[in-house]
């Protein structure tokens, strides 16, 4: 995987900053005031060791970064008549306390298709904006990808828990229920941003099997 940087801000109450955002699917690294950051999700990211004192420059929230808002923008393939298109999400992650939201809303083709206000995770926030999509355009993304799904067990993380199969194609191919999800646990590639698309994506099922345990997308049953 290659990395990619995204161009954002950081907000809290010491004011606004420039904030790199970089990723390789997996692991998260951010860089605002001089510090790093880094960890597997957007809501987990703590000082890379090494790196002096955080603690009076930023609100740390059990040594991760808390009590603020990330705004950043990031491309995302969409397929649309058979071709990949780029599109632009756009994304905005409240981590104040004692109520967290994210809202994501995709520009493309000239219109803008949101999600709700107040998404609890990833997730939901891009299958709520997959079922905006007109006909035929579906995002290109990890959490639409037929090899990705969750561990089956009830609740989900913000982001960066979503296990990759595609290691194992054939045999996630075959899968149907938590049974078969959980029998194919221990062979998952690794876990991926729910954002990320690499180029061995292929669209998810619709039903039966392939859908795993989380079901097709973006009809989510887990």
């Amino acid at each position: 995987m290659t990395d990619e940087s995204w161009a954002g801000w950081y907000r809290d109450r010491q004011g606004s900053d420039a904030v790199i955002l970089t990723t390789d699917g997996q692991q998260l690294r951010l860089r605002t005031r001089g510090i790093d950051f880094e960890g597997e999700s957007f809501d987990g990211l703590t000082p890379v060791a090494g790196t002096p004192p955080a603690d009076d420059l930023f609100a740390l929230v059990d040594g991760a970064l808390g009590d603020c808002v990330l705004e950043w923008d990031l491309p995302l393939p969409v397929l649309w008549d058979g071709a990949v298109h780029q599109a632009t999400l756009s994304c905005l992650l409240s981590l104040r306390r004692p109520d967290p939201y994210l809202y994501l809303e995709l520009q493309f083709g000239g219109a803008a298709y949101g999600s709700h206000r107040a998404e609890s995770d990833f997730a939901s926030a891009l299958a709520t904006i997959q079922r905006t999509l007109p006909p035929g355009v579906r995002l290109q993304t990890c959490i639409a990808c037929a090899f990705s799904d969750y561990f089956p067990s009830p609740g989900r993380g913000l982001s960066g828990g979503l296990a990759c199969f595609r290691g194992a194609k054939d045999a996630y191919r075959g899968a149907a229920g938590e049974g078969d999800v959980l029998d194919l646990w221990d062979r998952r590639t690794g876990f991926v941003q729910e954002v990320w698309s690499c180029r061995e994506y292929e669209p998810r099922p619709e039903r039966g099997a392939g859908t795993g345990h989380r079901g097709a997308f973006p009809l989510e049953l887990a």
